[in-house]
């Protein structure tokens, strides 16, 4: 990815004055003032204590080559100076750019304490910008490259049928500090990068469009409010409001897209604790979809199209599961009774997993040294994708639990430096461990035989099976395509 603002100078402040002070309750003449463009957009910001991003994030959207005909911040819930910062911007701006002269204005809302949290604050901002051709839903700490609205709106504009189109999205990684948090970032661009890699070569058909930069056609809005018999477009029932309603829109005919240019730079997780409850919620919200019954409207559709990654997922997680937990119980097992046997081809795994995640990383248009030591050094790829797997096992033990949490409240605290649960895989594993091991020594020479004789033979045909996954992706041409 380009630097932000590569060829543009950045905006700030004094350099874009608003001509008079902005109000949330005038905002409708900006339509009588817009310039000739062959559509409307208006934006919208949920804004949750986002104090150190929200200028930046409106400077972005300032400083882009077609500027949204207006941008509303929605503030809710804030206990910092998000409402100060961003009130920096508002009003009208008049700015020329690469495609003439524009203009736009810049409203800011703080509705408070909402309880519906980023899905009021969606929903609310959707009232203000219903009668415009797009709504542009960006995240209070999401930096877009100055031409991504520019890309977006030419291509939904260039076909009706589409309902919805993403950015590429990634981290930028370059302010990050200390050792954790430059590695569970390295983690996570990877993570970004396989995800939209995938998603581009599945015909860009895009099985999230995520709210952190996406447009989304109102007509298409409109159509899955109908179909639904929703007031809104974002239901509060679902943990994954952007998922769900881009099912939505799968299911009323239009298309859900990946744009192949248009990029963005996403707020990363930094700390363990707060990447476990970000993760936990979009996958037990992601299950909630895929399992027929659920609570409220969020009704499961497992065989929708849009869930078909979903399921690849899962399966694949679940099979790195067993493939690593069996392998070592089995090693170990072997060792102790003096059974140990090396073969060099237990070293193909590995060295397929390393060259397909270092192909990965040269796909990364901004791609550095750090990400490529990721990937090749197989250490830190292998910490990160156990990390994974224990977000993996709490999401679906929560779910199958029944217990009843608010993930969105639990992802808000950890945030904020509480609460330790990330640390139960962790524990349950050690506890695990010793419980096998007691359970081992109980068992006599005949029985500790048998089980490595049987097990031996299955580990092995799930790792071919999985690896020969990994050389199809490694093979794959990726038709020119750049995450």
């Amino acid at each position: 990815m380009t630097a932000p603002y590569a060829g543009h100078p950045r905006p700030t402040p004094r350099e874009i004055e608003p001509v008079v002070p902005g109000f949330s309750d005038d905002f409708s003449a900006v339509l009588d003032t817009v310039t000739g463009h062959r559509s409307t957009i208006g934006c919208v910001i949920p804004a949750y204590n986002e104090e150190e991003s929200i200028g930046a994030v409106l400077q972005s959207l300032l400083g882009q080559t077609r500027v949204p005909d207006v941008i509303h911040v929605v503030v809710n819930n804030t206990t910092d100076a998000t409402v100060k910062i961003a009130s920096e911007f508002a009003g009208p701006h008049e700015i020329t750019t690469d495609l003439g002269e524009q203009f736009t204005e810049v409203f800011v809302h703080d509705i408070g304490k909402n309880p519906d949290k980023k899905v009021g604050a969606l929903n609310y901002g959707y009232s203000l910008v219903e009668g415009y051709d797009y709504l542009l839903g960006v995240d209070g700490d999401t930096v877009a490259d100055p031409r991504a609205v520019e890309y977006l709106e030419t291509e939904a504009v260039s076909d009706s049928r589409i309902g919805g189109i993403s950015a590429i999205y990634s981290i930028d990684d370059r302010p990050i500090k200390g050792l954790v948090g430059k590695f569970l970032i390295a983690g996570q661009r990877t993570q970004f990068a396989a995800f939209n890699l995938q998603n581009l070569l599945r015909g860009r058909n895009m099985a999230v469009l995520g709210g952190q930069f996406s447009i989304f056609s109102t007509t298409a809005l409109r159509e899955v409010m109908k179909a639904n018999h929703q007031t809104s477009p974002w239901v509060k029932d679902s943990e994954v409001e952007d998922s769900l309603l881009s099912l939505q829109i799968k299911s009323a005919g239009y298309l859900t897209k990946i744009s192949p240019y248009a990029r963005a730079d996403v707020g990363g997780m930094t700390t363990l604790r707060g990447y476990d409850a970000q993760q936990v919620k979009w996958t037990y919200g992601s299950i909630e979809l895929m399992w027929p019954g659920q609570r409220g409207d969020t009704k499961g559709q497992p065989f929708h199209p849009n869930l078909r990654l979903r399921w690849w997922e899962n399966l694949g997680m679940l099979t790195n599961l067993f493939v690593r937990v069996a392998f070592l119980t089995l090693l170990a097992g072997s060792l102790s009774i003096g059974a140990f046997v090396f073969s060099p081809l237990w070293l193909i795994p590995p060295v397929v997993a390393v060259l397909l995640n270092l192909r990965i990383a040269y796909t990364m248009t901004s791609r550095n040294g750090r990400d490529v030591a990721f990937a090749g050094l197989m250490v830190p790829a292998e910490v990160f994708m156990w990390i994974r797997i224990s977000h993996f096992l709490r999401s679906w033990t929560r779910f199958l639990s029944r217990k009843k949490v608010d993930n969105w409240a639990m992802q808000a605290k950890a945030e904020r430096g509480g609460g330790s649960a990330h640390w139960m895989p962790l524990v349950l594993l050690i506890a695990v461990i010793v419980a096998m091991s007691v359970i081992w020594s109980m068992l006599g020479p005949v029985v500790q035989s048998t089980i490595l004789w049987v097990g031996w033979p299955i580990v092995g045909v799930v790792t071919v099976l999985q690896t020969l996954t990994m050389v199809f992706k490694l093979l794959r041409r990726h038709q020119g395509y750049k995450v």
